[in-house]
């Protein structure tokens, strides 16, 4: 039972092996197509621009695969730059994305102002809370009050019916969305401690029950 880290270019895969490898789960850093087959998860991360991670995903045909993936019921989860561009759209250059997931990334507005009336900066960066994740799979045993690692200028706008937390920074924000097997963070779990620790080994364990089912390695 092993989880394939996506490597597309954008950035951040090395954190993310640290932090299973923390864990003992296994994990294996990769760019090709054929890796993600085999693999029991995906993990989708990143850090950067989303024209440029298009651009490669297109390129290595790492796009294609993980929609056929994701079809196919491969548990896969995006952080960040890997949650922004499973939709269909970002801001971000006016980019056409992956359309794995309905919706949209947007630009924080520069008009956006805190709880106090002072210009709320962006990029979002820190710590902040996750409300009403609670309740679902991904968040499992993690405290409602526990707070994530964020590091964004974008933020997304999945189908309502999906979004599983908020965020408050100058404005709420979906900061969790999608369903079981199919789940993508605005945050980075790999870098929000205790917490984000937890996130990824609920992630792990749903991949190890419902390969177990399928009956795959």
């Amino acid at each position: 039972m092993s989880l394939a880290v996506l490597d597309y270019g954008a950035g951040n895969q090395t954190s993310v092996l640290r932090a299973l490898k923390f864990l003992g789960i296994p994990g294996k850093v990769t760019a090709s197509a054929d890796d993600l087959f085999p693999a029991s998860g995906i993990i989708f991360p990143g850090v950067g621009a989303a024209g440029q991670a298009m651009r490669s995903l297109a390129h290595t045909g790492l796009g294609a695969a993980l929609r056929e993936l994701v079809a196919m019921g491969k548990p896969l989860l995006g952080i960040c730059l890997g949650c922004q561009i499973l939709l269909e759209f970002s801001e971000e250059g006016d980019t056409a994305t992956l359309g794995i997931v309905r919706g949209r990334c947007r630009r924080f507005s520069p008009e956006l102002r805190d709880e106090s009336g002072d210009p709320a900066i962006v990029p979002h960066m820190g710590w902040n809370a996750c409300i009403g994740g609670g309740s679902g799979r991904l968040f499992r045993g993690i405290a409602p009050e526990a707070e994530f690692y964020f590091v964004h200028s974008y933020y997304v706008e999945p189908e309502p019916e999906l979004i599983l937390a908020r965020t408050r920074h100058g404005q709420a924000f979906c900061s969790a969305y999608g369903r079981d097997g199919l789940w993508a963070v605005q945050f980075h779990p790999e870098k929000s401690g205790r917490a984000g620790l937890r996130l990824l080994r609920n992630f792990y364990e749903y991949c190890a029950e419902s390969g177990a089912g399928r009956g795959t390695c």
